[in-house]
């Protein structure tokens, strides 16, 4: 399952950056921005990719990011922002312990994975109460049409990405949290920027 997965990556590696890097920061430094300002916690970067999120997270946090391809975090581990250790793993198998995190973040990566109920079970089985998810990523509406993202999702997705991601059928796959922000973040709220808090 995660074979072709860590395949295309490694061939996206060298270009991700290059597609997604301009669109999408704005919407991560939202996303983050709530980071700053409490007290020092450990936070789990679940998809860390190239590492674009870490040029903005701020200091006093113990960041750790984890990603499938080994492409992906050599490019992530060039240096770029705040201090973060790099771990090579999969988001449906989380090798951490349960409640061992203060935050998760998790941009653009329930909409990669084959499984997204699954890594997001995983996100919540690692954070603590009290603690919080902060999720980025593109998702259809319940009941959303979407013709032509549903065309292209059968070839999109052996490449690189689901298209086909309902987030309400995610979120109603857990229990233990609730949801403090589910807004539009990018093109017209395809892309979705959404807090919750552990109970």
């Amino acid at each position: 399952m995660a074979r072709p997965l860590q395949n295309a990556y490694s061939l996206l590696a060298p270009f991700y950056d290059f597609v997604i890097a301009g669109a999408t920061r704005e919407p991560r430094r939202r996303s983050l921005a709530g980071l700053a300002g409490g007290p020092a916690g450990r936070v789990l970067i679940v998809g860390v990719g190239t590492g674009l999120d870490l040029p903005l997270l701020p200091a006093g946090h113990d960041y750790v990011g984890i990603d499938l391809t080994a492409a992906m975090l050599r490019r992530a581990g060039h240096g770029r922002g705040a201090a973060c250790s790099l771990v090579q793993g999969d988001a449906h198998h989380l090798p951490f312990a349960d409640a061992s995190f203060d935050h998760v973040v998790m941009h653009l990566i329930l909409a990669v994975v084959p499984e997204p109920t699954r890594a997001f079970a995983e996100a919540l089985r690692v954070l603590r109460p009290g603690g919080d998810l902060r999720i980025l990523d593109k998702f259809l509406r319940p009941g959303e049409r979407a013709p032509i993202r549903r065309l292209v999702h059968p070839l999109v997705s052996r490449l690189a990405t689901r298209l086909d991601v309902v987030w309400e059928e995610v979120a109603a796959s857990a229990d233990g949290f609730s949801v403090e922000c589910n807004e539009p973040a990018l093109l017209g709220g395809w892309f979705r920027r959404i807090e919750l808090r552990r109970s």
